[in-house]
């Protein structure tokens, strides 16, 4: 199907979003705002969909039947594609079963056996809902084993939505953020600054696997700075904590830092791991079992088993299908192509951080213009991009969807081109 065609079945009736824009009114009476937070509309250019009603493989369709090769995965849960058959089956029988009950099933077990056979830093793990949870149960840990307070986070990360690592203030107190100290990432120097400042009270260093703040240029972590981060939490007795829950899985099954050779003591993980299905999981290695089992953190729905047995058949298929292969072969055919096109047409663009996750920022756009004009046109004619935020690759996605898709940029990069002539 060519960018000519796909606009003109969007344009077929449905193009007035009657039935999102219906829904946006009565959200408006009854949520503050209508919505909230990163899956908020109203952050994104004007033309974008709130509402979805159904995701098949790669694909999106949203409450007005208007159709989506979707580049964000749900923001990045999904990773083998929504509707995965093995995924769904696994879920389904669990269901049929029980989910929530007055204990967990026999997957909790099952599933920690996996990541600790998959992960080499890991000898134990905790299961939660959200990467908020783990995040903040890792530091909880850290500061348990350790006995200390102070915790080094690169300045300008993303950590979760709770008040201590929440980006808006809006209801937090500086007690919530008092003991929390920044560096900048991949800056040695700066991080050795950090752990100066905290002296004997650093419980943690906790880091993304790597930089992918919004708006911004992604860093993968450089190895002497990942050696470094190691070596100075071993040297002061803290725990190096890896923020994985964006990058899980998608890296390395073995861990975003493992082929760098640095191994934390603790991991967050979420999205990913169960292929859309709500979970997180903390692991780490036996330093920190006992404060582990020390803490007291509980969820009423952290030990159901549906997810978790959709987290165990995630990892069968993640490691039965060459994943992360096929993850980067995919994501450096989008990338070429996009350059290509930018070189073709005179526009001027940056491709940062692992091509499995992508990003496009567009030079000379401080103010994202250039990239709000490029992803709208793309979605009239179903693309689903971000023009800020890192997009996702997910097992669904085939060398001819990624054609497809550059088929629509093309023309979009186009349209950019002729706006800056004029």
């Amino acid at each position: 199907m060519t960018a000519t065609q796909t606009a003109v079945d969007l344009n077929q009736g449905s193009n007035l979003a009657l039935v999102d824009a219906a829904l946006r009114a009565r959200a408006d009476k009854v949520i503050p705002g209508g919505m909230y937070g990163h899956l908020n509309a109203r952050i994104l250019p004007a033309g974008y969909p709130q509402f979805f009603a159904r995701a098949d493989g790669c694909r999106l369709w949203d409450v007005d039947g208007r159709e989506y090769l979707d580049f964000m995965c749900s923001w990045g849960p999904i990773i083998a594609g929504h509707k995965h058959p093995v995924i769904d089956e696994a879920a389904r029988k669990q269901a049929e079963q029980g989910d929530c009950m007055n204990g967990p099933t026999a997957r909790l077990v099952e599933l920690s056996e996996r990541l600790v056979g998959m992960l080499p830093h890991a000898d134990w793990a905790m299961f939660q809902k959200n990467g908020s949870d783990a995040t903040t149960a890792a530091l909880m840990i850290a500061r348990a084993g350790t006995g200390k307070r102070k915790i080094l986070l690169a300045k300008g990360a993303y950590h979760g939505a709770v008040p201590w690592c929440t980006p808006s203030v809006a209801g937090v107190t500086a007690e919530d953020r008092a003991h929390l100290i920044y560096f900048k990432f991949n800056d040695i120097e700066s991080l050795e600054a950090a752990a100066r400042e905290a002296g004997d009270d650093l419980a943690a260093v906790l880091v993304s696997a790597f930089r992918h703040d919004l708006g911004v240029p992604q860093e993968l972590p450089h190895p002497d700075f990942a050696r470094a981060a190691r070596a100075l939490c071993d040297r002061q007795g803290a725990a190096l904590v890896i923020d994985e829950v964006r990058a899980g899985m998608r890296l390395s099954l073995q861990g975003s830092w493992e082929p760098l050779g640095v191994r934390p003591d603790i991991c967050a993980w979420s999205k990913a791991i169960a292929n859309g299905h709500s979970l997180a999981a903390v692991t780490g290695n036996d330093a920190f079992r006992k404060a582990a089992q020390q803490i007291y953190i509980t969820g009423s729905f952290w030990m159901g088993g549906v997810a978790m047995a959709a987290a165990i058949a995630t990892l069968d298929v993640l490691e039965n299908s060459g994943a992360i292969q096929h993850f980067e072969k995919m994501g450096q055919r989008l990338r070429d192509g996009l350059q290509r096109q930018a070189d073709k047409h005179g526009v001027k663009i940056s491709q940062t951080g692992p091509v499995q996750l992508p990003l496009v920022l567009f030079e000379d756009d401080a103010d994202y213009s250039r990239g709000a004009r490029f992803t709208a046109e793309a979605l009239k004619h179903g693309v689903y991009l971000h023009h800020r935020h890192n997009m996702f690759l997910s097992l669904a996605h085939t060398a001819q969807d990624i054609d497809h898709a550059l088929q629509v940029t093309d023309h979009a990069f186009a349209m950019v081109a002729d706006v800056a002539a004029h």
